[in-house]
C-alpha cells in the first residue's frame, strides 16, 4: 500500500463530510461541523494551510553531505521525528462510525509508538473516551499524551487519575475547546480557565503539563505563569473561532517571547515534511498534525499511519538536506523566508 491508496481506501469509509482530499487544506469541508470543517465561514482552517504555503525554504547545497538526524528530545523521551499525531474526538460523529474514539485511539497510539513518534489523544463527554485513551497509552508504556478538555475541577481530577494510572509522559489541556459548538451547555461543563485555575491543574498533573490553544504572547506568558512546561500554538484548526490569524503568522513572535522558557509545539494546516521544517525554522520545537492522521487510520489502520509517518519523515529529511541542516538544532530562521 502507498499513500495514494490510503487516501483511496479512506474515501470509501470516512463518511459524508470529509472527502479525504489529496491535500487537507480546509477548502472542500470548509464550515462542515459536524464534520472536519471550521467554525463560521471556515476561513481560519483555510488560512492556516495557506500561510504555511506562503513561506519559502532557502536551498543551500554548498555544504558537506552528512546523514540527516531528525531525532527530537522532549520530556525525557527520544522521538524519531519532531512531529506528533494531534488529538481528535467524536470521530464517529465527524467522520463515520467505522471507528469510535475508543477503537480509533487504540490503533493510533500503538501505530505512532511503533513508528517512533507519539500520539496526543482526545477527550469527550463520554467518560469511556478518556478511559480507553489512557488504557491505550498504558499499553505502550505511557508513550502518549492525553488531552483533557477544560472541564470543571471535579471532572479534571477524575481524568488526571486516569493519566497517572497510564504513566503518560505528559498531559495536555486544549483550553480553547470551550469554544467548540457541540461542547457548549453540556455536562460536564467546559469553560475558560484563569491563571490560578490553570496553576492548580498544572500542579495536580504530576507530569509535564502542556497548554494547547495559545495564539498570542499574552496567552503564552499566562501559560508559563501557570506552570506549563510546553504550549501548543493552535487555533484548534479553526473550529473554535472564525477570522483568527493563522498559526504560522503568530508562531515567530510567541517563540521569540517565551521559546527559551518553555517548549513550543504548533499545529494548524501543517501538511508536509517541508511545512514541518518551516515550523521548526520559525521557532517551534515540534509540530502536531491532526486531520490527516484520521484519514490515515480510516484508509489503512496501523499500516496507513505508518505510511503517512514515513511520507512526512522523508519529506522532512529531504528538505533538511537541501537546506544544509543535518540535525534539528541546525535549522535556523534564515533558512526560510516569506
Amino acid at each position: 500500500m502507498n499513500y495514494k491508496e490510503v487516501l483511496e481506501n479512506a474515501r470509501t469509509c470516512i463518511g459524508n463530510y470529509c472527502k479525504a482530499c489529496n491535500v487537507c487544506n480546509g477548502i472542500v469541508c470548509k464550515n462542515s461541523i459536524p464534520g472536519p470543517g471550521a467554525k463560521g465561514v471556515g476561513d481560519t482552517a483555510i488560512r492556516n494551510y495557506q500561510k504555511w504555503q506562503e513561506i519559502r525554504v532557502n536551498m543551500d547545497t554548498l555544504c558537506e553531505s552528512r546523514p540527516v538526524d531528525t531525532t527530537l528530545e522532549l520530556f525525557g523521551q527520544t522521538f524519531k521525528y519532531p512531529f506528533f499525531a494531534g488529538p481528535v474526538g467524536a470521530v464517529n460523529m465527524h467522520y463515520s462510525d467505522k471507528y469510535s474514539d475508543m477503537t480509533y485511539n487504540d490503533i493510533l497510539v500503538s501505530a505512532c509508538m511503533e513508528n517512533g513518534i507519539a500520539a496526543f489523544t482526545g477527550d469527550g463527554t463520554n467518560p469511556k473516551v478518556m478511559e480507553s485513551a489512557t488504557a491505550a497509552i498504558a499499553k505502550v508504556n505511557g508513550r502518549g499524551i492525553p488531552t483533557i478538555k477544560p472541564w470543571n475541577m471535579d471532572t479534571i481530577n477524575e481524568k488526571m487519575d486516569l493519566v497517572h494510572k497510564a504513566a503518560a509522559i505528559a498531559v495536555a489541556m486544549d483550553i480553547d475547546a470551550a469554544g467548540l459548538p457541540f461542547l457548549k451547555n453540556m455536562t460536564p461543563p467546559a469553560g475558560g480557565k484563569s491563571v490560578d485555575e490553570l496553576r492548580r491543574i498544572s500542579e495536580i498533573a504530576g507530569v509535564p503539563f502542556i497548554v494547547k490553544g495559545i495564539m498570542n504572547i499574552k496567552g503564552a506568558q499566562k501559560a508559563k505563569e501557570a506552570g506549563a512546561k510546553a504550549i501548543v500554538v493552535s487555533n484548534h484548526g479553526g473550529r473554535v473561532l472564525d477570522q483568527c490569524p493563522s498559526t504560522a503568522e503568530v508562531l515567530p513572535e510567541i517563540a521569540a517571547a517565551v521559546g527559551s522558557e518553555m517548549k513550543i509545539l504548533v499545529d494548524g494546516g501543517i501538511r508536509s515534511g517541508t511545512d514541518i521544517f518551516k515550523a521548526l525554522a520559525l521557532g517551534a520545537d515540534g509540530v502536531l498534525i491532526c486531520r490527516p492522521f484520521v484519514t490515515a487510520v480510516y484508509g489503512g489502520e496501523k499500516e496507513g499511519v505508518k505510511i503517512y509517518i514515513e511520507k512526512l519523515a522523508e519529506e522532512l529529511k529531504d528538505t533538511m538536506a537541501m537546506c544544509g541542516a543535518f540535525s534539528l538544532s541546525e535549522i535556523t530562521k534564515d533558512m526560510v523566508r516569506r
